[in-house]
């Protein structure tokens, strides 16, 4: 035992313990604390989004991404918050014998939902504030086209992607339960997300934001130009950007994040939990 931080054992031992709490914990709550993360992750999403905007440089511009959007889960493990990507990790509960596979289905639905309408809520409140017309619209622009980009990505694509994504995440909530103050958790979620942003990699929760946000950018008709403008993205292809493109990208990216976040989950499990028993 580290007086510093906790080992890889105890880590996968307050899995297990976060996970029961996660399964018993009530319907309201959950909800509540699913739709605090959903808009948590959203934040991080929208000053990542404006960040990187105007920056030419793919390279430079998924490292700038990296080091703001971290801000979103760092919130969550510090105010509190249900994840959906990151209760994946909840199967070494599961396979321990203290929670039924029931219980952990039904919290991540009640917290993918959750998660959903917090992202939904920011939007709204994103676009009252009229944050998409940054830069002469530039801003919206961009927004269009990320959105896109995800909307129209190939299943198996979307799907690998996710896996990767959640392994990185799930590293960055594990390092943060292994940290023992604020300033090592925040340190220890940093540059995995920053990794995952950088990487270009797909993420459920953040998606709910970026294609969601696309969707309410285009029914703007001075930023639906700006879209053609300066990505030459046209009327038809903006025509993507509905609930078959929305939900075309969320499936698979939900199902490569739940495989992603349950191989890490398990992997851990096998290697300090299983010789205990």
């Amino acid at each position: 035992m580290s007086d510093k931080f906790n080992t890889p054992t105890e880590v996968v031992d307050l899995t297990i313990a976060s996970g029961v709490t996660k399964a018993n914990r009530s319907f309201n709550k959950t909800f509540l604390l699913s739709i605090l993360a959903g808009a948590f992750i959203a934040f991080g999403a929208c000053a990542s989004s404006l960040a990187i905007h105007d920056i030419a440089n793919v390279g430079i511009a998924r490292l700038v991404a990296g080091c703001v959007f971290p801000v979103g889960l760092m919130m969550i493990i510090i105010v509190g918050g249900e994840l959906f990507t990151g209760n994946c990790l909840m199967v070494d509960a599961y396979y321990e014998g203290k929670i039924k596979a029931f219980a952990w289905l039904r919290n991540l639905t009640v917290v993918w939902v959750g998660n959903l309408v917090g992202s939904l809520l920011i939007i709204g409140l994103v676009v009252l504030a009229n944050q998409y017309s940054y830069t002469n619209g530039a801003l919206g622009a961009f927004t269009i086209k990320v959105a896109l980009a995800k909307a129209t990505l190939p299943f198996w694509t979307a799907f690998g992607s996710a896996i990767l994504c959640n392994i990185l995440v799930c590293v960055a909530v594990l390092g943060a339960s292994a940290a023992r103050d604020v300033a090592s958790k925040i340190l220890a979620i940093f540059f995995p997300i920053m990794a995952f942003v950088a990487s270009g990699f797909e993420h459920s929760v953040a998606n709910m934001y970026y294609i969601a946000a696309g969707m309410a950018a285009k029914l703007n008709p001075v930023l639906a130009q700006k879209a053609t403008e300066l990505y030459g993205i046209s009327a038809q292809s903006m025509d993507a950007l509905n609930v078959t493109g929305f939900l075309s990208n969320l499936i698979p990216v939900t199902l490569g994040n739940v495989v992603g976040g349950v191989a890490v989950g398990l992997l851990l499990y096998f290697a300090y939990r299983r010789n205990k028993h």
